[in-house]
């Protein structure tokens, strides 16, 4: 009786591995439909896929410096033209000013690009915040 239940089993076992091993095949169309998707996600929505770091400093005439990195986290698209709104606080916490500055270049998948501001900020300006506003979504240069 043990014998037979282990071998039953044994077979179960055997049948049922075999049937997952089929279905492991790659299928193309499926992985360029999934593609285009993801490609339409990340053109749709710069401001989840680009990420902005950033220090502020103050020069010898007064002006506030801001410098910064924008990181391209998508997979397949590239962006251009990213608007960055720059919000300056005080030592307290109290929104001072706001200020829009634009990047004019490309930025590929997976990289970074540098940037530089020059602004007179509010009187009493301790910080600046960096938010992604809106970029422009490229995903035909992934081709090339």
């Amino acid at each position: 009786m043990k014998k037979s239940l282990f071998a039953i089993l044994l077979i179960m076992l055997i049948v049922a591995c075999n049937e997952k091993g089929k279905d492991k095949k790659f299928d193309a169309e499926s992985y360029e439909k999934t593609k285009e998707t993801l490609a339409e996600k990340e053109k749709n929505n710069p401001a989840r896929f680009l990420v902005v770091n950033n220090h502020d400093r103050k020069n010898l005439i007064g002006q506030t410096v801001v410098i910064g990195t924008l990181t391209n986290k998508a997979t397949v698209c590239w962006y251009k033209d990213v608007e960055l709104r720059l919000t300056y606080y005080s030592k307290t916490g109290v929104k001072l000013d706001e200020g829009l500055e634009t990047v004019y270049d490309y930025i590929a998948p997976g990289k970074s690009v540098k940037f530089k501001t020059k602004t007179f900020a509010a009187k009493g300006t301790d910080s600046v915040a960096v938010m992604v506003l809106k970029a422009t979504g490229d995903t035909s240069l992934a081709k090339k």
